[in-house]
């Protein structure tokens, strides 16, 4: 418009934009409209953007769209200066997140193979963060950086004592956490390996008799064993040198052992020895958590304030079938019981799950997912023909892991299968986070034999040796890493049994 050859602009145009907002009939200062478009999320704030030139700048400022980052769970380590544009960073982690979510349903990305070729039988798997650490028969235990492609696994070097000249006994258990890696050999040996120092052990200590179960926590230097009916607890102190923070007599055997992450101070476990669960803290005698006679415990899992267990009931009682009890910590009282199966629950995962929410799996082929405030389940899924060995979940699907050797994905909320992977051996191992999953299929018998003259051949029963599998959904590796390792021959390799056949198109590197 024009008056008289002038032309008139809005009245926001001379605003000052810094310290003052127009707030309808008012002016705000801006500090305070800021506080206002807080309360806003992503619609609201979009639609606020286009009411005027000064709202826009307000609805746009990095400090509203780095909180809505922060609130959403994306870059959480970092600070609000590391980005120009939060509103564009928050964009790209939602559309990475659409494209793995898209690639876990259609199984796009990449798989490798994580396997071990001197002729040895896979015994123990564990990973945390992609980082995988696994133990065998031959007595070595072996790491893998899932992180990044083509990585050769180092040895963690073993504790050689004077009279070592032998063969090393097998490895029962491996557990790797942020920053150490643990493993227990039959002879009731231990080894602590520091990740960050190399691959010698920075500790090392001997049980009398085969241990039974090893506990290593997310976090913290802490390590826990049980052998016989004793239960020990190892940790370092201040100036770094480890000693026996706690030792606990157990009236029973363990079966199942875990310490309780995020604890200030000393260490806590909680184990379960046959049909009684113990709450193991140092200075202070064993406490029965839970007991009833008759009444083995199946499997367990902890959290920093509960414990979950699923407990096997007498079989002739069908009005009391099997149940998964939940306890508090603190407290040392049941806080919900669920589950109405016949059969034994196999595993449970309260760890991983999102809050309120609880996975298991049982004898009768089923994963159940439980909500723990209502105590009843709200997904029951049937797949696995010999029972369900391993499970983990998060907001939207479950992955399983049977004894027949399956792994399956499955929607969580619509209760179907998204796609299965079928190998040899039962799952043991199941590990997953946004963009990766880690399964592992370990055998039952540690040595294979079979009929022929050649059985001590490392080319023979390799199949029968257990195998690791690394997933990778992100999309963000190049298209020669996405190529499965199959079709990746260098034509170096003349060892006819390691499957490099070596195709002629497209994919090999000559």
């Amino acid at each position: 418009q024009a008056v008289h050859g002038r032309k008139l602009f809005p009245p926001f145009c001379f605003q000052n934009e810094i310290n003052e907002v127009p707030f309808f009939d008012v002016q705000l200062p801006y500090e305070l409209a800021l506080k206002i478009f807080r309360y806003l999320g992503r619609a609201e704030l979009g639609r606020c953007a286009q009411v005027s030139r000064t709202w826009k700048i307000l609805a746009e400022d990095e400090v509203l769209w780095y909180r809505l980052c922060q609130e959403e769970g994306y870059l959480l380590d970092r600070s609000i200066s590391d980005h120009s544009c939060w509103k564009l960073a928050l964009k790209n982690c939602r559309a990475r997140e659409r494209t793995l979510k898209y690639n876990w349903k259609n199984r796009i990305g990449a798989v490798s193979q994580l396997r071990y070729e001197l002729g040895k039988v896979l015994c123990d798997v564990h990973s945390w963060d992609g980082v995988v650490i696994a133990g065998y028969t031959s007595g070595e235990v072996r790491l893998w950086d899932t992180r990044t492609w083509d990585y050769t696994a180092p040895v963690l070097e073993a504790v050689q004592g004077p009279g070592d000249a032998g063969p090393r006994p097998h490895v029962s258990f491996v557990r790797i956490n942020s920053s150490l890696a643990v493993a227990a050999h039959e002879d009731g040996t231990v080894s602590v390996w520091n990740l960050l120092l190399g691959r010698e052990p920075i500790h090392h200590y001997q049980h009398n008799q085969k241990i039974q179960a090893l506990a290593l926590g997310p976090e913290g230097a802490a390590v826990a064993t049980a052998s016989g009916f004793e239960v020990k607890v190892e940790s370092p102190d201040d100036r770094g040198f480890w000693h026996t923070t706690a030792a606990f007599e157990i009236q029973k055997l363990v079966n199942f052992l875990n310490l309780v992450p995020d604890v200030t101070g000393s260490p806590v476990a909680v184990a379960a020895a046959e049909d009684i669960v113990y709450l193991l803290k140092a200075e202070e005698p064993g406490k029965i958590l839970h007991s009833v006679y008759g009444q083995p415990v199946t499997c367990l899992d902890v959290t920093a304030q509960e414990a979950a267990f699923g407990i096997k009931t007498f079989g002739w009682l069908l009005n009391e079938p099997n149940q998964i009890l939940l306890y508090n910590l603190e407290t040392n009282q049941c806080l919900t019981k669920v589950g109405n199966s016949i059969g034994d629950f196999t595993c449970v995962n309260l760890h991983d799950s999102p809050p309120h929410m609880l996975v298991a799996g049982n004898k009768d082929r089923r994963v159940r997912v439980f909500d723990l405030r209502r105590g009843e389940s709200v997904c029951s899924l049937y797949a696995h023909q010999l029972g369900v060995s391993a499970v983990q979940m998060d907001d939207w699907k479950v992955v399983s892991g049977g004894e027949e050797g399956l792994v399956c994905v499955w929607d969580q909320r619509m209760g179907t299968k998204l796609w299965e992977m079928h190998a040899r051996h039962p799952v043991r191992h199941v590990w997953f986070n946004s963009h990766s999953l880690i399964t592992a299929n370990i055998p039952e018998e540690r040595n294979p034999r079979g009929g022929s003259s050649t059985d001590d051949d490392p080319a023979v029963h390799r199949k029968y040796r257990g195998i690791i599998y690394s997933y990778e959904f992100s999309g963000e590796q190049l298209a020669g890493d996405s190529v499965l390792p199959i079709c990746r021959s260098s034509y170096n390799e003349l060892t006819g049994y390691s499957y490099n056949i070596g195709l002629a198109v497209p994919y090999d590197s000559i």
